[in-house]
């Protein structure tokens, strides 16, 4: 892996994520109680023996930024590793900005000639999976590929959401669809590339267009030199509300495939604006947690069943929190109930609180094709009211306090704004 520089696509907005990601890029969305979305790739890049990465951000990118610091946590520090964040080289021209993934890359090309580099490793910052890409790369050498693509079988009824591959008996890619409506195959690209660095640099020179996918990939398969990297075993790609509840659902279920631990996941733990460590977790004498992630800091004097908790959040007594993810230092009052809610940092529960569960057979008013599947969403620093009742596929804007709740009658599929 010496002559591989690993480029991380680490500059959505992540729009599908709703207000989710209005205050942070995708890869930034904190996960699994104490990580966020970047950790996995971080992860398998410094599993995989990578040495260098630069990291392609847009989007928000501070707390992102703030997250990888010198990438210390992720062991890419010193003279001959590094994680590097490469924002846009702006300039007096908005063209400046990245306009896709393939613009992103050929923007940056000059930080991987500054190595030995032979091969660029392209990978996608908001995906959740295991894989170490050495194999990968030594499929694409043994196959003299230019591109190399990671890919993998997905429902049928998911192909309208990837770019999907037809292979033939030698993994050669011999045709690509980009997000069809109706697939010929159900073989899907992870967003995991390896190019070659000379074709990466002439095809990028001549693409009709500014991504991967659509551009890049189908002018390549022409010339018969695309590979298909097969893949099997747990991946998520989180880049919507029903998807990323999912996921860390799974993280409850022993038979999903998602094992942190085996995978040896990493984070920065240090927190911005936190001195020291976190307390330990602290559970009340009539407390009870059933199958749930706690973590460090929390104090819980109620019932949380099913559910992720970041670090920092007080349960109050009485409370019950079911099937739900919530996120760093959210205050839940006394008596609350909070069934099937993915609530953002730093949210107000009042006391005696009912949101979520319930009938969910209306999508939300103003994001329909976001919030359908029965999650209620609570943005960044919001204040629900004492007794305040918020039904399924809601969303509460951040930054919204109890003024904002006055006057308005909620219903399922509520929007309620700051």
């Amino acid at each position: 892996m010496r002559h591989t520089v690993a480029f991380l696509l680490a500059g959505g907005m992540g729009s599908r994520l709703n207000i989710l990601g209005w205050m942070r890029a995708k890869p930034a969305v904190p996960f699994a109680g104490c990580y966020r979305l970047i950790d996995f790739t971080l992860s398998n890049a410094m599993h995989s023996g990578i040495r260098q990465i630069g990291i392609l951000t847009q989007y928000r990118p501070w707390s992102l930024m703030n997250h990888i610091g010198s990438g210390e946590a992720w062991d890419l520090i010193g003279r001959s590793r590094s994680a590097k964040v490469l924002p846009p080289s702006t300039g007096m021209d908005d063209f400046d900005w990245y306009r896709g993934t393939a613009d992103a890359v050929a923007q940056n090309l000059n930080f991987a000639k500054n190595y030995d580099t032979q091969r660029i490793l392209v990978l996608s910052g908001d995906h959740i999976y295991s894989m170490n890409y050495e194999p990968m790369v030594a499929f694409h050498k043994e196959k003299n590929a230019r591109i190399t693509i990671a890919m993998m079988r997905v429902p049928w009824e998911e192909t309208r959401h990837f770019g999907i591959g037809i292979v033939d008996n030698e993994e050669r890619v011999v045709d690509w669809e980009e997000k069809p409506l109706k697939a010929k195959n159900n073989l899907a690209s992870m967003g995991v590339y390896v190019f070659d660095l000379d074709y990466l640099e002439k095809a990028l020179s001549r693409r009709s267009g500014h991504d991967f996918g659509k551009h890049v990939i189908h002018d390549a398969i022409r010339e018969k030199c695309v590979y298909a990297y097969p893949f099997e075993g747990y991946w998520a790609d989180v880049g919507t509300i029903k998807a990323y509840w999912q996921a860390n659902m799974d993280l409850l279920n022993p038979d999903s495939g998602l094992r942190l631990q085996e995978w040896g996941v990493r984070t920065n733990y240090d927190e911005e604006g936190l001195r020291g460590d976190r307390p330990p977790v602290r559970i009340g004498k009539k407390a009870e947690v059933i199958n749930s992630v706690v973590s460090a800091g929390c104090v819980i004097e109620g019932r949380v069943v099913n559910s992720i908790l970041s670090p920092g959040i007080h349960v109050g007594r009485g409370a019950e929190i079911i099937d739900s993810v919530i996120m760093h230092d959210a205050v839940v009052g006394e008596k609350a109930r909070i069934d099937k809610v993915i609530a953002d940092k730093h949210v107000r529960f009042g006391n005696a609180a009912q949101v979520g569960g319930g009938a969910s057979d209306q999508a939300n008013e103003k994001f329909p094709e976001h919030l359908y599947s029965g999650l209620t969403v609570i943005g960044k620093r919001a204040e629900l009211p004492d007794h305040i009742q918020i039904a399924a596929n809601s969303i509460v804007e951040p930054l919204a306090d109890q003024g904002s709740f006055s006057g308005i009658n909620l219903t399922v599929g509520s929007y309620v704004k700051r």
